[in-house]
């Protein structure tokens, strides 16, 4: 892999990811108020029958229901929808192959080690990150900010070159992209896993600190990952490392940056970031929807829902419940028993979900710190949070005092 030539902006690349659906939430909650189970989609005029369009849960309990009940919600859709720029990952494995699979490669998440990577690894990125900035008074957080570090993160974790970083930005974008550009998502995909067994192989023959060696050594009972599986829990993580806590960071400086009273009672009291990330988790899920396929003929709240049937649970609409939370669509840091599902639920709930909230309070807390009259940039235009399958601002941007 070679290094771009120069940066670019992430944004040039997210048509599809930020695709425009005007009032997301409105449609959700409408269509949640007449269906705590719909036959098709909020977003499609018209439904052509429930093993064409599927259907769509949308209340809380209901999505809890189909997250934590593998053997009827069965996550092998997964294999038609990642599988041919992934590989078999721990997404669409189930039962003792996906507990297999967790075992191996959960090492690589474990507590002592989250904790040497936020001092050795997250916090210098985004101190040198905001160092490339601060000097100029503004920025534009989106593109110098929120995308850049996680991915940078990811990129150390993995052991990887400086120089590579750029051109393994580009390709991660292009790799989630394969919903909306086929042809890019499957390039994107096959330049990667040739780079990481370039990197694999290496690793091999000279084993360093890092989770490639890592998982090329994780081993229970004799058992090892092949070469398919590290590719794909490699390719896994992006999205997963990536895409969850870039976007996530994003929605909560707008909230943060939208009322600059919040910022001033989360600088008062920097204990209340924890509670406010997790808010914003639940307020703007940064990937809305976790699809299933019934394993068997079921019902859910009343529907009758043949076997083979396409599952969307959709986190956003269950987020914003008014059975599970008070004046939902509020975005409130001081919310208190915040069981949000972006993160899933069941077997496969997000195994980086400990590494994306230390990522993102990392950052938030440096911002804040390093900028303390951080503020919307008034000759812009006003931030906003879009996307469908994705949602995100596209961009943020702010200006600050010098520093």
């Amino acid at each position: 892999m070679t290094a771009a030539a120069n940066e670019f902006d992430p944004a040039e690349l997210q048509g599809g990811l930020l695709m425009e659906v005007e009032n997301v939430h409105e449609r959700l909650r409408e269509a949640r108020s007449r269906h705590r189970v719909m036959v098709g989609s909020p977003f499609a005029e018209t439904s052509s029958g429930i093993m064409e369009s599927g259907v769509t849960v949308l209340g809380y309990d209901e999505c809890q229901t189909v997250l934590t009940h593998p053997d009827t919600y069965s996550s092998a859709i997964y294999d038609k929808i990642m599988g041919p720029v992934m590989g078999r990952t721990l997404l669409e494995l189930e039962g003792a192959d996906h507990r297999a699979g967790r075992a191996l490669v959960s090492p690589s998440f474990r507590s002592a080690l989250l904790d040497r990577w936020r001092a050795e690894l997250v916090a210098v990125v985004v101190h040198e990150l905001i160092d490339s900035f601060a000097p100029r008074g503004r920025a534009e957080l989106a593109r110098d900010f929120t995308f850049a570090f996680p991915v940078q993160v990811i990129a150390r974790i993995m052991g990887l070159p400086r120089q590579d970083y750029p051109r393994f930005q580009r390709l991660s974008i292009e790799l989630l992209n394969v919903v909306y550009n086929w042809d890019c998502g499957i390039a994107a995909s096959a330049a990667l896993k040739a780079y990481f067994s370039g990197i694999l192989a290496q690793r091999r023959r000279n084993p360093q600190d890092d989770l490639i060696t890592m998982l090329a050594q994780s081993e229970i009972d004799g058992t090892r990952l092949s070469d398919d599986e590290i590719f794909a829990f490699l390719l896994l993580i992006l999205p997963a490392g990536v895409e969850t806590t870039y976007r996530a960071s994003g929605n909560l400086l707008v909230a943060l940056l939208s009322e600059p009273e919040r910022l001033d009672a989360l600088r008062a009291d920097p204990g209340m970031l924890r509670g406010a990330f997790e808010e914003a988790l639940r307020w703007e899920p940064p990937i809305t929807t976790v699809m299933r396929v019934t394993a068997r003929d079921c019902e859910l709240s009343g529907v009758a829902i043949p076997a083979g049937t396409n599952v969307s649970v959709s986190v956003a609409a269950a987020n914003r419940d008014p059975k599970r939370y008070p004046d939902p669509d509020r975005f409130d840091p001081a919310r208190k028993n915040i069981a949000h599902l972006t993160f899933g639920g069941g077997p496969h709930l997000c195994l980086g979900m400990h590494l994306a909230r230390m990522e993102a309070t990392v950052a938030i807390e440096a911002l804040l710190h390093r900028l303390p009259d951080l503020r919307l940039d008034p000759s812009a235009p006003t931030p906003r949070i879009s996307g469908m399958a994705f949602r995100s601002p596209a961009a943020l941007p702010v200006e600050f005092s010098c520093c």
